[in-house]
């Protein structure tokens, strides 16, 4: 059996097969990898309290607009 070509996947591909693979190290590097060349996550410094996060509005929106069902999918 060979394996699927890791650099080809996109990052959700790669995520979900991760997931269902979770003994492959090599697709796990990868997908760290693919997930430091996209960067697409927000850097914050460490909260001091809830209230802290009202100084984050890109960090807020973020975290609502991804929890929110994709295509009707619940």
């Amino acid at each position: 059996m060979s394996k699927p070509n890791f650099h080809a996947m996109s990052q959700k591909e790669l995520h979900d097969y991760v997931l269902a693979h979770r003994e492959d190290r090599e697709a796990f590097y990868a997908y760290v990898d693919k997930l430091h060349i996209e960067g697409n996550w927000i850097e914050m410094p460490p909260l001091q309290s809830e209230q802290d996060l009202e100084n984050y509005p890109q960090f807020i929106e973020r975290i609502r607009s991804s929890s929110e069902p994709q295509d009707g999918v619940v």
